[in-house]
């Protein structure tokens, strides 16, 4: 990038609202937390750069909800409540939600959904709380007022440049942007033999479901093994994850992994990375369907239905708030007395050429999610959830998944209703207050033995 500047006029920047609560981000962790922030009364904003909201699961076109359950006790439980309840009943009624099916190794259960049943879904939800919705608008940058309190994000969209106020602010970005621009110190893995490698998802339509079998994701796995073994082909990544969605005719594909040119994760904060990685990734979509069509039974009259909007960034900036979430608590299943919710999904490393799991070590399975991961520490009037949220790196290889990510927004947009309420700073809430309006709203916080829902 040319390293050149330009000296812009000073202007005068019109303000496009004034909100309780503003919340920039609308994936799992923006949906949740603007409706729980709304429904605590709270004028709220949600302000997201496509016009629709799901994230990953829509522009990153993942189409499945990892992170819902946890292997608890030998069963497969569903851990991710409350709100969550509330979208997945919707997404029923809308005819666009598979019954949960066993991944990884058949370790956890996973659930795939209809995306456009999706987006139709959580407009709901949040609209139906009465949070406001902006579509097509990017936040570029933060107002402060002196060093720990925002005054306003700047967003930027067709119709200019515009500052939103805000008493309240929640960073859903996944990138960590607001938290970045007003001064929290954040992490950020090396892209070689660190950062998470994304992926670029692609959806396969015209399956013949009786000639491919019952379990054709494993044919698919055993015939790329035997290809690179036998010197014919090269695939991008080990561990292909080929499923079968809301209609058995269309399967998910996730077999890319994009790299800079000197073999590092594209860096999902950088321009020219992203680029990048949107090129290569349809080169790879490409020379992978053409394998699987190819050599697979049941695919030779399929075709590529749909490549995602956007490459799938599973990780960026984390910040360093007032506790690190660590791999050991994961994989240790730890307890916290602040706890806002609960993760099941084990560390899914994102490595060179391949996926590594590392499982919990106890038979319960899931952690606890304490509070203090969405504390910034530095800025009074903002909470930072989701993917960007205070974690090290190998526990945001497992958090960063849908249903943690639901669970965090909910915590953060109800503990925002009760900062603006009772103007205080949003480390000065009640916590065992928040605990109880988050169980009475039916959020499950691992306090006690889940029930055994699918």
């Amino acid at each position: 990038m040319n390293s050149a500047t330009i000296t812009e006029p000073g202007r005068q920047t019109p303000v496009y609202g004034e909100f309780d609560v503003v919340v920039v981000g609308g994936g799992p962790a923006g949906i949740m937390a603007a409706t729980a922030a709304a429904r605590a009364g709270c004028s709220t904003l949600l302000i997201e750069r496509y016009g629709f909201l799901g994230g990953a699961g829509t522009a990153g076109g993942l189409s499945t909800f990892c992170g819902l359950h946890a292997r608890t006790h030998g069963e497969d439980v569903r851990i991710i409540r409350g709100l969550a309840d509330e979208l997945l009943d919707r997404l029923v009624k809308l005819d666009g939600l598979n019954a949960p099916h066993l991944t990884i190794a058949d370790g956890i259960a996973a659930q795939a959904f209809d995306i456009s049943a999706y987006k139709i879904a959580a407009d709901e939800l949040a609209i139906g709380a009465g949070a406001r919705i902006l579509f097509h608008a990017m936040a570029v940058g933060v107002v402060m007022t002196g060093e720990h309190v925002i005054d306003a994000v700047l967003i930027e969209s067709k119709s200019g440049r515009h500052a939103v106020r805000g008493r309240f602010f929640i960073d859903a970005s996944g990138d960590g942007d607001l938290a970045a621009w007003a001064g929290v110190p954040w992490e950020k893995a090396p892209p070689v033999n660190g950062l998470m490698y994304p992926s670029l998802m692609f959806r396969i339509n015209g399956v013949d479901v009786a000639k491919a079998g019952p379990a054709p994701w494993r044919t698919v796995e055993r015939l790329m093994d035997e290809a690179e073994r036998a010197g014919t082909h090269t695939f991008p990544r080990k561990k292909p994850i080929v499923r079968p969605q809301r209609n058995p005719l269309e399967w998910r594909a996730n077999l890319t992994q994009l790299r800079t040119e000197d073999g590092g994760a594209i860096d999902g904060t950088s321009v020219d990375e992203l680029t990048r990685g949107e090129l290569i990734g349809r080169q790879q979509v490409l020379d992978s369907f053409a394998f699987i069509r190819d050599r697979t039974p049941g695919f030779e009259d399929s075709y590529i239905v749909d490549i995602a909007p956007q490459i799938g960034i599973r990780e960026t900036r984390r910040i360093v708030g007032a506790y690190q979430l660590t791999e050991d608590d994961v994989l240790g299943c730890a307890d916290f007395g602040d706890t806002i919710g609960v993760n099941g999904w084990p560390v899914e490393a994102h490595v060179a050429g391949t996926v590594e799991f590392r499982w919990q070590t106890k038979a319960r399975g899931f952690n606890q999610l304490p509070f203090r991961m969405i504390l910034p520490g530095t800025v009074a009037n903002l909470y930072v959830t989701g993917r960007c949220a205070s974690m090290t790196h190998g526990a945001q290889s497992a958090a960063r998944v849908t249903g943690p990510c639901f669970a965090m927004g909910e915590a953060a947009g109800t503990a925002a209703g009760m900062a603006v309420d009772a103007g205080l700073a949003g480390d000065r809430i009640d916590v065992t207050e928040l605990q109880r309006r988050l169980e009475d709203q039916g959020a499950y916080l691992g306090r006690t033995t889940p029930e055994a829902i699918l």
